[in-house]
């Protein structure tokens, strides 16, 4: 879906959210500036931003002295502002620290005051967020725990890694995670 250009509402707190350009991305995103902080994407719009070098400088003057005074319950259950649909809560790494709101019917993302900055913290790169995904596919969470360190355990991993992504199955999976 496009980027909608119609004035939406804050799915976590209902007030009316505003549009900030990101010139960098060439998108509108929104922003509940007067409630909750809360972000919405459009469908795509997400990856635009999620990695560390892109640039937010709009949105953090956007919200620059701004107190979000409105409190919202993250886990309160979410209705996507573009079609109505019921939002499902996701995590958007395998750390599972930073949980947003998805929306499956048109792809819309919503994030809650300052989770864009946690998601951004957990990995610097889209790619380095696909490979932890991978590795965790590819091995049980206590294979990587108890085995990570070791040297031998850590070149196989890494080689495994090199023929995914240089396979038409590691190009599709990249290709999909984008």
């Amino acid at each position: 879906m496009a980027d909608t250009h119609k004035t939406i509402n804050c799915p976590a707190c209902g007030k009316p959210m505003r549009k900030v350009f990101i010139p960098d991305a060439g998108v509108n995103i929104d922003i509940c500036l007067d409630g909750c902080g809360g972000i919405y994407f459009d469908n795509r719009e997400f990856k635009l931003l999620d990695e560390q070098h892109e640039k937010l400088d709009e949105l953090i003057a956007a919200a620059e002295n701004n107190t979000f005074s409105i409190q919202v319950d993250e886990n309160a259950e979410r209705y996507c502002p573009v079609c109505g649909a019921k939002m499902v809560k996701n995590p958007t790494s395998v750390k599972g620290g930073v949980i947003v709101d998805d929306c499956y019917t048109c792809g819309g993302k919503f994030l809650d005051h300052n989770e864009l900055t946690k998601v951004r913290d957990e990995y610097p790169t889209e790619k380095e967020r696909s490979e932890a995904a991978v590795r965790a596919l590819l091995y049980s969470p206590e294979f990587i725990e108890t085995q990570i360190a070791d040297k031998k355990a850590t070149e196989r991993v890494n080689h495994k890694m090199y023929i995914l992504n240089h396979s038409i199955f590691g190009k599709l999976v990249n290709l999909l995670m984008r």
